[in-house]
């Protein structure tokens, strides 16, 4: 019999994926706040049995700023918005991890590598945007490069990817199996999910906000079959963003509880995947809140293991599980 698959993966890039959308101060308390909710998730994860991946921003690897210069690539994105360049900014950022919290993650990197069934994945060097006008394959090759070679350097090896902002860019997943990734995340099969580099309308955005709540696109659950759409290289889609606890929405609190676990059970009977996933700094604020909600995903995520044997795994274990059926 087939099991279904609980996976759980989280986008960990501080200020380097945040800093184009919201000003520092505005974003700050959610930033530091990340700094707190990694161990905590980390001890969770530890506790239920949870094989989580987290993809890392190449970035985050230094400590100091002397050290992060030297690695830069040559060759980087001419993105035609020079601001969504992490390089760009570089100028503005602080010269170590002390005294700058927000540019460097070494420290958190060091946690979690620390405790069991805990994948670090990429999320690219540089925070690259693969659907920004201005870059290209050849700066996505040297991005992805570097983002390989920080990590091996720390005696980490990457098998799986995330693309900032979910930009897919088919082209490049070649360059991605060059590299021998073999897994990334894809996004749900919706109209509604389907990246727009340059931003979507307010109303699509109502729509996703309301889906979190309703199942307005369905369960986004997968069979493990449909997963290999090339020959190395395992796409392991999106079942659902964790949006984080808002004051304005509480009082629907049990309907976007309701939405996650009706598809989780879903997954579980019928042997399918459901992949869950949000940054920690989404947990950065309303720390207690939203710890009790991903405590009550867990507690389920365990009546359905004891139930119908749903295990959990990893981006990197299920790309291993496809590939080798």
């Amino acid at each position: 019999m087939n099991t279904g698959k609980f996976v759980i993966s989280l986008d960990l890039e501080l200020n380097w994926g945040v800093f184009d959308v919201f000003p520092l101060n505005r974003y700050r308390a959610n930033l530091l706040g990340a700094r707190e909710v990694v161990p905590l998730l980390l001890n969770k994860f530890q506790q239920h049995g949870i094989h989580a991946t987290w993809a890392v921003v190449g970035f985050l690897f230094f400590s100091n700023k002397k050290e992060l210069v030297e690695m830069i690539p040559k060759v980087q994105p001419q993105y035609t918005n020079s601001a969504l360049s992490s390089y760009h900014h570089l100028q503005h950022i602080g010269e170590n991890e002390e005294v700058d919290p927000f540019h460097y993650g070494s420290l958190l990197i060091d946690q979690i590598r620390e405790f069991p069934n805990q994948e670090v994945a990429t999320h690219t060097f540089s925070h690259y945007y693969c659907l920004a006008d201005g870059q290209d394959q050849d700066a996505f090759r040297a991005d992805l490069t570097h983002a390989i070679t920080i990590a091996k350097q720390q005696n980490l090896s990457t098998t799986s990817i995330v693309f900032p902002r979910n930009q897919v860019e088919p082209s490049y997943l070649s360059v991605c199996e060059n590299k021998d990734l073999t897994a990334y995340r894809g996004c749900e099969n919706n109209w509604l999910y389907h990246v727009n580099p340059n931003g979507d309308g307010k109303l699509k955005r109502a729509m996703r906000l309301l889906d979190s709540y309703i199942n307005i696109t369905g369960h986004h659950v997968y069979c493990l079959e449909d997963l290999q759409e090339h020959r190395k290289l395992v796409n392991v889609p999106s079942s659902r963003f964790l949006r984080p606890y808002s004051r304005r929405l509480r009082l629907f609190e049990s309907l976007r509880l309701k939405r996650i676990k009706s598809s989780m059970t879903k997954a579980a009977k019928e042997g399918k995947v459901y992949h869950l996933w949000w940054h920690p700094h989404n947990f950065g604020v309303h720390m207690e809140e939203n710890s009790q909600m991903l405590d009550l995903i867990l507690d389920h995520f365990h009546q359905l293991r004891s139930q119908y044997g749903m295990e959990s795994l990893s981006m990197r274990d299920m790309s291993e599980k496809v590939l080798d059926k």
